[in-house]
């Protein structure tokens, strides 16, 4: 998976025992938070994945302007 954030892309490595574990998190969420350790070689970064949390609950009530471009 890749995630992007403010300072770029990362590549996060869900390793399987652990999407096993969190399945629902993982296909289910539509805002996700990955806690685990990064590791980065060559400016090339790896969130290694160790927990996953669905913070899509926190979208509720979120107000998403619709911009046409034309």
């Amino acid at each position: 998976m890749t995630l992007e954030d403010e300072f770029g892309m990362v590549n996060v490595v869900v390793w399987r025992d652990l999407a096993e574990r969190q399945r629902k998190v993982l296909v289910g969420s539509q805002l996700l938070q990955v806690f685990g350790r990064l590791e980065s070689n060559n400016g090339v970064r790896h969130l290694i994945a160790q927990r996953l949390y669905d913070l899509t609950p926190l979208l509720t009530g979120l107000e998403v302007r619709s911009r046409d471009f034309q």
